[in-house]
């Protein structure tokens, strides 16, 4: 019985696999021109687990940017996960002890689009466990390969900007609700005017999650 929910899991998340281990190798060769080895991937992508929030971080560890700030760009970056978890609540409410605390920690973006679609509580644990494996092992490719080849790393860490560019358009084409990623291009192009380029996330997060709570309801009723 676990071997067939194992093998269903690894099937279903080979999508997951091609797209983590790809970016994590990218994740791991920035953090190792920058002069971390390939114990920080191992790290950041055990403990943090948030792809975008890791490659904000790598920036924010070399221009030693003090700790409280990368602690509120943390929240703001990651703030979406606490939907994700309040949707799994009643799921998930049945599993107890660490494996429980663990599925909760594991909700990525591309986890939670996996175990929102199963009440099987042993194929969640195993999506969640290989999705993390896969990216921290990418990672970890990425830092020794970075160690023993010469790269140009120029422009490496677009490649998390164009996943998500990749993203946001296919939800557009296949959604009819618009007023989101609306509110989060104007947000973002408004605060970017305003505060400039190194200043603009934390304010632009504010605003978007300002306006979309007050136009839930005229989101829910689209």
């Amino acid at each position: 019985m676990r071997a067939g929910v194992i093998g269903r899991a690894l099937h279903d998340t080979i999508p997951v696999m091609t797209g983590y281990v790809v970016l994590g190798i990218g994740f791991g060769i920035l953090l190792s021109t920058k002069g971390y080895g390939a114990f920080w991937p191992l790290f950041t992508g055990t403990f943090i687990y948030s792809g975008t929030m890791q490659f904000v971080a790598a920036e924010m560890f070399t221009a030693h940017t003090p700790l409280g700030a990368v602690g509120l760009t943390a929240l703001m970056v990651s703030a979406r996960h606490v939907f994700y978890g309040i949707s799994m609540v009643e799921r998930y409410k049945d599993i107890h002890g660490l494996r429980k605390a663990y599925m909760i920690y594991a909700l990525t973006d591309e986890t939670y689009a996996l175990v929102c679609k199963s009440d099987d509580e042993d194929y969640c644990f195993w999506v969640s466990l290989l999705d993390q494996s896969y990216w921290v092992c990418g990672g970890v490719m990425g830092a020794l390969l970075g160690q023993v080849l010469k790269f140009d790393a120029r422009g490496i860490d677009f490649a998390l900007t164009a996943l998500f560019v990749s993203i946001c358009v296919e939800q557009w084409l296949n959604s009819e609700r618009h007023i989101p990623a609306l509110t989060g291009l104007i947000a973002s192009v408004s605060c970017l005017a305003v505060f400039g380029a190194d200043n603009f996330l934390i304010p632009a997060m504010i605003v978007i999650t300002v306006m979309l709570f007050l136009l839930r309801g005229r989101i829910e009723d689209v």
